[in-house]
């Protein structure tokens, strides 16, 4: 995620205006946070943090597991993270950055990258997907599409990586998108297209995970297209409405995720699933960014994404961000995503039933 002066210029251009002690202690102070764990839901382990303003990798892991969370998003290939992950079972989505792209054009970088924090694990750690850039097109940083031409060739190197290996079948290479690159947006769903500057780089994507049968990975912030668009019912973005408008949808985040769908079928991906990568709710720094409404759309999240959307029923495997409050991030708003404070404190009661 990056930071809000960005998302919010991305948003008006488009229209989306001791450890056993440590987890008893835990479970005293969560409550109602059952650690029934639910099959399609992960959680991203960011690390935008003092030193020791985050408990350690291995702290990490177990926290995961006392919560039955058994799938999670890092953002780079960290050694000390990947190292805790062994024998742990939680699979792992790992990131080649934005910052790696122009280096992965050489297939030998590729290969050394694959060799150095995939093969080395061997069967250790259970790695998922590898995510080749994150919202690049444009950089939600930059707003520049300098770098979007880079993504499918580290794409192809890194799978080919992958598949010397052989374990084409067992991770999935992509790449995460953000809702930047629709023409339209959550409006009208069925109409949802890839915007002109966009589409010349993802349709060969989408081409490309066809061909290797990888899902399309998306980040998807509800809470910006709130924030920026105020006129929005709160109800419709926090999974509480009633009603249903003229194109059928009762939340925005079905109509963001499906007008992504339609706009990968019109490119020519229509078997091309999509994997919800990134979404959540600021609990404090905002107008809309509480507790409570953190709370009440994480917790509705979670369940909702069990059902699926109109266009495509059936569980969405989505990716809650984030774990931890990140006090090393640029604004309150974006230090406050985190379903625990680094002491490990949950911030809220919450299930993942």
């Amino acid at each position: 995620m990056k930071a809000l002066d960005n998302r919010m210029a991305t948003f008006t251009e488009n229209g989306y205006l001791s450890k056993l002690a440590t987890i008893l202690l835990i479970g005293a102070l969560m409550g109602s946070f059952e650690i029934t764990g639910a099959q399609s839901i992960g959680i991203c382990y960011g690390r935008t943090a003092t030193i020791d303003g985050l408990p350690s990798e291995p702290e990490v892991v177990e926290l995961y597991k006392s919560i039955n969370v058994q799938r999670m998003r890092i953002f780079d290939a960290n050694q000390n993270a990947l190292d805790a992950f062994r024998g742990s079972g939680i699979e792992v989505t790992v990131g080649v950055t934005n910052d790696e792209l122009e280096k992965m054009a050489d297939p030998t970088a590729a290969n050394n990258w694959v060799r150095d924090n995939i093969v080395t694990y061997g069967s250790d750690v259970k790695f998922r997907y590898i995510s080749v850039g994150n919202e690049v097109f444009p950089d939600t940083k930059t707003g520049s599409y300098d770098r979007a031409a880079q993504v499918l060739p580290a794409m192809r190197n890194i799978y080919n990586a992958i598949r010397s290996v052989g374990l084409q079948d067992q991770i999935k290479v992509s790449t995460a998108v953000y809702p930047n690159i629709l023409e339209n947006s959550y409006v009208r769903p069925s109409q949802g297209i890839f915007n002109t500057t966009a589409a010349q780089y993802m349709r060969p994507i989408i081409s490309f995970l066809v061909e290797t049968g990888a899902p399309l990975l998306a980040n998807v912030y509800p809470y910006f297209t709130k924030k920026f668009n105020g006129q929005i019912d709160l109800s419709y973005v926090l999974f509480t409405s009633t009603a249903v408008n003229q194109d059928g949808y009762q939340n925005l985040f079905d109509a963001m995720v499906d007008t992504l769908y339609f706009a990968v079928e019109k490119a020519g991906g229509p078997s091309v699933k999509i994997v919800i990568l990134e979404s959540g709710w600021p609990s404090a720094g905002g107008e809309w960014a509480t507790k409570e409404n953190s709370q009440t759309y994480n917790q509705n999240l979670i369940r909702h994404v069990a059902k699926g959307t109109p266009k495509k029923p059936g569980p969405i495997e989505t990716y809650v961000f984030a774990m931890f409050n990140e006090n090393l991030k640029e604004t309150e708003e974006e230090r406050s995503f985190g379903l625990f404070y680094p002491n490990k404190t949950p911030v809220y009661a919450i299930s993942f039933n």
